[in-house]
């Protein structure tokens, strides 16, 4: 909880920052990037989360793989590893997307799947969060096989989850409690 609110306050600030400097749209590209990359390679999240690396090292490394990112990108990951958070780093990023999606009038919508979303199942998602929200929507579909089935979607700070592995742990407690 605490580190949410704080990955918050990074983001508010980055996004403060890039919209006073007229680069908004370029920080969000570098965030985007940012998720992707940490959601798509296991070591460099471990090498985040891990207290043993050193700030330098991970430092070093941060800004070699990001090395084409903004100024105000690069200074967030300097103040993150400065005040040793470095494993702040993802959800800033993905609050920071969400935070500049909500300015500009729109928002993101996450549906996590076990199989990508086809044009046809993507355009009826669309369809009914418009409906439910009112507001213009992307949808970003993550694929995640240990959902087994079913779907996990996020808009903002809602969120519903129709997976099967969710309902598989629900009757695992259920028969564990009784």
């Amino acid at each position: 909880m605490a580190g949410e609110r704080a990955a918050i306050r990074y983001a508010k600030a980055v996004l403060s920052l890039a919209t006073e400097k007229k680069t908004a749209e370029v920080v969000n590209s570098d965030m985007e990037l940012i998720t992707n990359t940490i959601a798509q390679s296991k070591d460099l999240k471990d090498m985040l989360y891990s207290p043993v690396i050193r700030s330098s090292v991970k430092k070093s490394a941060l800004l070699e793989i990001f090395k084409n990112s903004n100024e105000a990108t690069t200074n967030l990951i300097d103040v993150l590893i400065a005040n040793k958070r470095t494993s702040l780093l993802p959800e800033v990023a993905t609050t920071y997307t969400r935070l500049f999606e909500e300015q500009k009038g729109s928002q993101i919508a996450i549906v996590t799947t076990a199989v990508p979303l086809t044009d046809a199942l993507e355009t009826k998602v669309l369809a009914k969060v418009k409906e439910l929200t009112g507001k213009d929507t992307a949808i970003k579909n993550i694929v995640d096989e240990n959902i087994l089935g079913g779907f996990i979607l996020r808009v903002g700070d809602t969120e519903y989850n129709a997976s099967i592995a969710n309902q598989l742990n629900k009757l695992k407690r259920e028969f564990t409690l009784n």
